[in-house]
């Protein structure tokens, strides 16, 4: 058996397992009946590993190397998407940094340049997958834009196309005006922006009379096309039907009756713009508006606004007509208004709303089956309560705008006939494949949505529309943030039953967000986010898996601290500390295999544990619960195993008998393996490491090792012996420490059992209490008699007294203990001030307020125990 290092030291060891793992091809499939699969949510080709991805891919790793020990063939399909704004708004700042302009590159132009950077930093996020021990089927990468990848996309373009389910039209979208391109609600941020709220009066027709309205965006008014309010508000019902006139524009346009209105909003009247607002957009079609787009693609106003605004950028055009319309005494005031306004997430800037010609898909035929099946269980959401949300959005689902006003991307496969109309679709032709005479035709300009490709992952990885039928299809979990429930959860599990006749996969495990300790979503933009790479390096990659997964309750958002990560750190060096002190104490002489005849109650006891964890840890994985599952590993491994069991072993090796000391090496030895089959999911790195050196001669890695079942022996053991050694023992060193007696210093300790019985139970473990209780003599005995100047703990079996003689200096301790008394009360009263604030309580983040919570729950003990102390040493 060779010796582990004397420190773990993580950067040594995770790099040569992970190429001796790639190297033995342990993370290779191929199909089979008893497979187990995964396909990874794939990260943005310009991507960068950040602590989203930590998590959910620890969680796939576990799930993934826990199959693979249970014998499966577990299949792990990786790979990148191709992310089409994100990708060309990086490829387009690049070129602008040498000086070049998008505009100035023809489409194969920009693509050489978009292809070139994609081959030089799209593999930066896999590197990074691999440094976090993910054990993915790397054979298998994908990538939404490999060719074979990009003959899924447009076959499904297609088959929908041919069904009836693609069709083309005008409607209002998401635009960025400054990547000039319709957006997805996903690549929408919403901000809270401290604006304004303009009121302007329109005059009425054939009348003296006004009627005001209030709105965040004047520059909109020159699209207005009616004023609506609501039919039930009394204060306008004689309006309803009649004509006002636009400001500035001079067009009359409708009063119209709307119940989308809200009469406590503004003065109750609001601007109906159908080209330029979602609510608005509804209104005109409902009452047949017209819809004027008073913008150009870069939101600059359009020649279908008055001639004064034309060319003006929308700010430049919002602060002329404020000025303007105070000029002409048609603006009553304005109010600041705090309120939230849409950015495009990679232009970071306010999104239009913006009436364009678009590519459009049916979506409530594909919905129903997708959602037939998470209402029927057939699918399984973890945790639950987002079926709820899920349901919500099939429920009212609305038509999907499929197309995107980019380059880099799948370019949509349709041909016009040149020279003809191009909105008669007698002459465009819809295929995978150019038209024979391409001279003829021109391409649709357009490239579909990122999502349009990904909703295919789940089977267009493995070949389809070649390969109709795989064993890895349906996949068994799919592991993501919820975030993504509608734009890619949903849409999969639609193409899955489009394209495939099922399901993509049985279970959805949904991530937690990752917040700071004050509550706020880690981003980039906040500077809140650390760098995983710094916290591998600093931690190690082990920990800091076990860490974050620590953190993770399932359905619950994770509050992150790097000081956590430190849980984790530890807890390694625990194991490893322990591992190598059993190697340590190992002896040529020993037995091979435990002893059952000699197995005294302590051994029982650990190993009827180690039983109930493995047992447990079970349990929680197969709900997904898998900080519940970690939480077991830890409470185990360090408080029953090493706090407890070790500590007695050590005993054993200096005073056992050859027997004694076998049976305690290999039951240690047992146990020790036994966790790190348990911990090699969520730690790959330490538990291969420590296991090849403690493994036997006919193992393998642990990273094909059998996954441990309980065996539900129910070990039979005194359980009431166990709990008395322990509460006296914890007991006499809580005296220890609460008085501050040197650690070497020995001390004297008196013990009343409560009656013969107990006193003769307890007799033989008076060596054992004494060694871990660091006590010189242990005086035990059934007759009652309590010694003066003396220490006291009641326990359930006996009651424990430690002459304090001249163990403490009681002047000195007296002095630090009322020193501290004073500094708790104040630290306690200024918590309890600040918990009886009521505004404190409704604005601060709520794990603040139990952090604060907490924290007077702890002072109030300490208080107490040293109001314990202080009366024992007076």
């Amino acid at each position: 058996m060779k010796l582990l290092e004397k420190k773990h030291s993580p950067s040594d060891i995770e790099s040569k397992w992970y190429k001796h793992w790639v190297e033995k091809k342990y993370f290779s499939s191929k199909e089979s009946e008893n497979h187990y699969t995964i396909v990874i949510p794939p990260p943005n080709v310009t991507g960068k590993l950040h602590m989203g991805h930590v998590l959910n891919n620890t969680i796939q790793d576990i799930l993934i190397r826990k199959a693979r020990m249970e014998g499966k063939n577990a299949c792990w399909i990786p790979g990148t998407d191709h992310a089409s704004i994100a990708t060309e708004s990086k490829v387009t700042k690049m070129l602008e940094e040498q000086g070049i302009n998008k505009k100035d590159l023809t489409r194969e132009e920009f693509l050489k340049y978009a292809w070139e950077w994609k081959e030089e930093y799209g593999g930066t996020i896999i590197n990074q997958l691999q440094k976090l021990g993910c054990s993915c089927d790397w054979d298998k990468t994908s990538f939404t834009m490999d060719e074979d990848y990009s003959k899924a996309v447009l076959e499904s373009f297609v088959q929908l196309y041919n069904k009836g389910l693609i069709y083309k039209g005008s409607k209002l979208v998401n635009w960025c005006p400054k990547s000039q391109t319709a957006l997805s609600d996903e690549e929408v941020m919403f901000k809270e922006v401290n604006g304004t709220l303009w009121y302007i009066k329109y005059a009425i027709n054939d009348s003296d009379a006004f009627i005001e309205i209030a709105t965040t965006r004047p520059e909109t008014m020159l699209g207005d096309t009616a004023i609506a309010v609501n039919p039930n508000d009394k204060r306008y019902k004689k309006l309803i039907g009649k004509t006002a006139l636009l400001p500035l524009v001079g067009r009359s346009i409708p009063i119209i009756a709307d119940d989308m209105v809200d009469p406590e909003f503004g003065t109750g009247c609001v601007k109906i713009t159908p080209a330029h607002d979602l609510n608005d957009y509804e209104v005109g079609i409902k009452h047949n508006l017209e819809m004027i787009n008073i913008m150009n693609a870069d939101s600059s106003i359009s020649d279908k606004a008055p001639e004064k605004y034309r060319g003006m950028s929308r700010e430049a055009a919002r602060k002329q007509i404020v000025l303007d319309l105070k000029d002409i005494n048609h603006l009553i005031k304005e109010e600041d208004y705090f309120h939230k306004v849409g950015y495009s997430e990679r232009g970071n800037v306010p999104i239009e709303y913006y009436l364009s010609e678009q590519w459009f898909l049916k979506m409530e035929d594909l919905a129903k089956p997708a959602s037939k099946a998470v209402k029927n269980n057939e699918i399984n959401f973890y945790p639950n309560h987002w079926v709820k949300t899920y349901n919500h959005w099939m429920d009212n689902i609305q038509d999907w705008c499929i197309s995107r006003q980019l380059y880099w991307g799948h370019q949509i496969p349709v041909w016009y006939k040149k020279g003809t109309d191009r909105t008669n679709q007698d002459n465009w032709f819809v295929s995978t494949t150019p038209p024979t005479d391409l001279e003829n035709w021109e391409q649709d300009n357009d490239v579909l949505d990122t999502w349009f490709s990904s909703w295919l992952w789940p089977f267009a990885v493995h070949g389809w529309p070649e390969v109709k039928t795989t064993k890895y299809f349906p996949t068994n979990a799919l592991v993501t943030g919820p975030d993504i429930i509608f734009f890619w959860v949903a849409r999969m599990i639609m193409s899955g039953y489009e394209f495939m006749g099922d399901l993509p996969f049985k279970d959805v495990y949904f991530t937690s967000i990752l917040r700071d300790e004050k509550g706020r979503k880690l981003s980039k933009s906040l500077g809140n986010s650390p760098d995983p790479i710094t916290l591998f390096e600093k931690y190690g990659t082990d920990a800091t898996r076990f860490s974050i997964m620590l953190m993770s309750p399932q359905g619950s958002d994770v509050y992150f601290s790097e000081n956590g990560i430190e849980i984790g750190r530890n807890f390694m060096t625990k194991i490893w500390n322990a591992s190598r002190f059993i190697m340590l104490n190992h002896e040529d002489s020993f037995a091979d295999e435990i002893d059952i005849e000699v197995l005294d109650n302590f051994d029982k006891w650990i190993l009827d544990s180690l039983d109930e964890t493995v047992s447990e840890v079970n349990k929680y994985f197969n709900k997904y619960q898998f900080n519940e599952a970690i939480k077991k590993i830890y409470d185990f491994t360090w408080n029953e195993f090493c706090n407890w069991y070790i500590e007695i072993v050590k005993h054993r090796f200096r005073e056992g008998d050859i027997t004694s000391k076998s049976n305690s090496f290999n039951i240690s030895k047992k146990i020790i393996k036994k966790v790190l089959l348990l911990l090699h999911p969520i730690a790959p790195f330490v538990s291969e490491e420590i296991w090849n050196h403690l493994k036997d001669t006919n193992e393998e890695d642990i990273i094909i090792s059998s996954w441990p079942k309980a065996t539900n022996s129910n070990i039979s053991h005194n359980k009431d012996e166990i709990l008395d050694f322990k509460e006296i023992v914890t007991s006499i060193r809580t005296i220890r420490s609460e008085l501050n007696v040197p650690p070497s210093k020995k001390i004297d300790v008196i013990a009343h059992a409560k009656n013969e019985s107990i006193e003769s139970r307890l007799n033989p473990l008076i060596d054992l209490i004494k060694s871990l209780s660091n006590s010189k003599n242990l005086n035990l005995s059934s007759k009652k008699e309590k010694p003066e100047n003396s220490a006291v703990a009641v326990c359930k079996s006996v009651e424990l007294y430690i002459p304090l003689g001249d163990l403490v200096n009681k002047e000195e301790e007296l002095q630090k203990l009322d020193k501290r008394l004073s500094e708790l009360d104040k630290l306690i009263s200024s918590i309890e001030s600040k918990l009886s604030n009521e505004e404190f309580i409704s604005k601060a983040p709520e794990n603040i307020v139990n952090g604060e919570k907490n924290k007077l729950s702890d002072f109030l003990v300490e208080r107490t125990k040293i109001l314990s102390n202080i009366e024992v040493l007076k």
